[in-house]
């Protein structure tokens, strides 16, 4: 596996967004779920329908079982990934059981291997000379949670990470980098 980066340019995360937009909202959704929620992308393939929705409204949290960790984990699911979803899930029919990634070709989720190709071509097509592939979306999610001042301690613990400075690697961050980091409390 190569190594990969995260895209740090918001404006070629909304750059990616037009493209998978124009090719697929399931596609979009994919990117969107996986950039806003740091899951892993065997945990976003192995999604259902009934995961993400009750049957009447989208839910506040997706839980999994962390393979990994050995414990379930709760995911918030954003304004972002709701409104992606609520797209999707009007655009498709899509039974609770049906799984949320569905293959054109089958009842089955997509492949790993699609997914790295839509990730992948929908960066190359933004511009991007970065390499890109599935873990981008993670490293994504951690890079700006990061950077919007969530601490790393919880951003390590989500990503499952034992160290600050492991976390740290993996979102390509330089420690010794100063960032101004905005906490704003607006009371």
């Amino acid at each position: 596996m190569e190594f990969v980066e995260p895209i740090k340019r918001l404006d070629d995360i909304k750059a990616i967004k037009k493209i998978l937009k124009k090719h697929s909202q399931r596609d979009l959704l994919f990117f969107v779920l996986g950039i806003n929620t740091g899951m892993r992308i065997s945990d976003l393939l192995s999604l259902k329908v009934s995961d993400v929705w009750d049957d009447k409204k989208i839910r506040n949290f997706v839980c999994i079982m962390d393979s990994h960790a050995g414990e379930e984990k709760a995911f918030y699911l954003n304004k972002s990934v709701e409104r992606e979803l609520k797209n999707y899930l009007s655009s498709v029919d899509l039974d609770q059981q049906d799984y949320l990634f569905k293959s054109k070709k089958n009842n089955y989720p997509i492949t790993r291997q699609q997914a790295y190709r839509i990730v992948n071509q929908a960066a190359k097509e933004a511009g991007m000379s970065e390499k890109i592939g599935t873990h981008t979306l993670r490293k994504t999610f951690g890079y700006h949670a990061y950077r919007k001042g969530i601490a790393i301690s919880f951003i390590a613990k989500i990503l499952n990470h034992h160290s600050s400075s492991e976390t740290l690697r993996y979102i390509g961050v330089d420690k010794n980098e100063k960032q101004l980091v905005k906490v704003d409390v607006n009371l």
